[in-house]
């Protein structure tokens, strides 16, 4: 077994939400992965026949409409999702000639863009700004609380939910939940290639002891879940990347339970040496799934894909040797060996201290020491990289989000207490970052007012991202989806930005 990592409640913002033992959620099995992806594409199978009747599945045939800039030109998806709600004004959209208490401590810095400004926080972002699209008019109006859960949900499926407490939390993932997005797109756009189509790391999203939601398949069924790289260790722990073995690669064992027996069998056999595949493969007859996931063993492909030791040294250091950058390596190396969606969920609990985005107090120190210089290596390197290779032609790279920080320090907007070197959650506005795919380089879309409060030009809903997310890998954001009562509902109820795109 593997467990959620991270010490019970330490270093929670909100103490009184500690998790208990009985709150740790336990993911994965000891199954082999690849034989857990022959269950997925027969699942998956089924799943798609049902598609073709009008099933509870879907209706694939509506994912292929479409059409405008930026249409179909991603073969890939990679989201650097910085849950905890990063500050606008101290990253991306520092302003000046306004109060104290609400311009930022850090100094703003050019970039390669003229007239555009970020802070002394991102100087290697700065110097590549001119190979991405920024969208600083991210906004949207919260239902009750603007709490972590509510609003990371909302961002990973585009719809939000009925049940939120008076914290802004939700209940725990359950099969009545909306998908991720994630799920949709291996579900209407399953790879071409025998790879893991859908994989997330390197923890789960999660705030204080609400773990998981809005990072599931929900009711398409657990077929589509992503395959969950979650290393053991503390968040705290920055050298966990380099223990990754494929053996980490989990999901939820009662997926596979009626087979159980057949694959630790099938593993052993393997353990023993590549040569007795072939034996394993004729002794069971194993069906047809089973010979994909069992190529996809063979092919080396997977494997090799978390081998980060074959990557340059030099190129580590690049990325940055901490558990976000050899995560945003690693996110690089899944696409290149054709993992269709990779979501590299930032390593800290959402609500927490040190290096979490949640700055309610101590921003100062913890964003210039901690992570914002995570964020500027990580995310440059990973562009950067990505743009020598020629990936980012066909790959679509996402940094965001569930909302910014209040532009007056010291205020609380969310309930929660904040010191005046600390800002509240801001879901009004704040800054996304989008690269490839045919997305414009050097463009700012949309602005903010003079206190980065609210937008003055074309608010961006985080509906109309994630619709323009489906646009790029060729599904139709309006495809029709069906839920656990089969009941018919669109994928997203937004259209894609088009402006986006070259």
């Amino acid at each position: 077994m593997l467990y959620v990592p991270g010490r019970l409640g330490k270093d929670l913002c909100d103490s009184q939400l500690g998790m208990t033992r009985r709150d740790i959620v336990r993911v994965g099995a000891t199954s082999l992965f690849g034989l857990n992806l022959g269950q997925i594409l027969e699942m998956q199978a089924h799943g798609a026949a049902k598609d073709l009747t009008g099933g509870q599945a879907g209706k694939p045939n509506d994912a292929n409409h479409g059409g405008g800039p930026g249409w179909g030109q991603a073969k890939s998806v990679v989201l650097v999702y910085l849950q905890g709600g990063p500050s606008h004004l101290d990253l991306w959209d520092p302003k000046a000639n306004v109060p104290d208490n609400v311009r930022s401590v850090f100094k703003p810095i050019d970039t390669k863009i003229p007239g555009v400004q970020f802070t002394e926080i991102l100087p290697n972002l700065a110097k590549i700004n001119d190979k991405f699209t920024m969208i600083r008019s991210m906004s949207y109006t919260p239902n009750g609380l603007f709490n972590h859960t509510a609003a990371i949900y909302q961002m990973m499926t585009g719809y939000t939910t009925d049940k939120v407490s008076p914290s802004g939390q939700l209940e725990p993932p359950t099969p009545k939940d909306f998908p991720n997005f994630g799920s949709q797109i291996i579900r209407l756009k399953p790879p071409t290639q025998p790879m893991l189509p859908f994989v997330m790391l390197p923890r789960p999203l999660q705030e204080s002891n609400v773990v998981g939601k809005g990072g599931t398949a929900g009711f398409l069924g657990r077929a589509y879940d992503p395959y969950t790289l979650y290393p053991d260790g503390d968040d705290m722990d920055m050298e966990k990347m380099s223990r990754v073995k494929v053996d980490d690669l989990k999901l939820p064992s009662d997926v596979f339970a009626a087979r159980l027996e057949r694959r630790a069998r099938l593993r052993d056999a393997i353990d023993a040496g590549m040569p007795a595949i072939e034996k394993a493969v004729e002794e069971y007859n194993l069906n047809t799934y089973y010979d994909k996931a069992l190529n996809l063993v063979i092919s080396g492909k997977a494997r090799e894909a978390f081998n980060l030791s074959s990557e340059p040294e030099a190129l580590r250091n690049r990325y940055g040797r901490n558990t976000f950058g050899q995560s945003a390596l690693l996110a690089r190396r899944l696409v290149e060996a054709g993992t269709r969606v990779v979501e590299v969920i930032w390593p800290k609990v959402a609500n927490s201290d040190n290096h979490s985005w949640d700055h309610h107090s101590g921003l100062s120190e913890r964003m210039k020491d901690r992570s914002g210089p995570m964020l500027d290596q990580g995310l440059s390197a990973l562009i950067e990289d990505m743009d020598s290779r020629g990936m980012l032609k066909d790959t679509l790279v996402i940094a965001v989000g569930e909302f910014g920080r209040s532009p007056q320090k010291g205020v609380s907007t969310s309930g929660n207490g904040n010191s005046a070197d600390g800002r509240d959650h801001w879901p009004y506005c704040y800054t996304a970052v989008m690269a490839g795919a045919g997305t414009k380089r050097g463009y700012v879309h949309g602005k903010s007012d003079k206190t980065a409060s609210a937008p003055i030009e074309d608010p961006v809903h985080p509906g109309q991202l994630l619709a323009t997310i489906y646009h790029a890998i060729g599904i139709d954001p309006r495809s029709i989806v069906y839920n656990h009562l089969n009941q018919p509902r669109e994928l997203v109820q937004s259209d894609a930005i088009t402006k986006f795109f070259a």
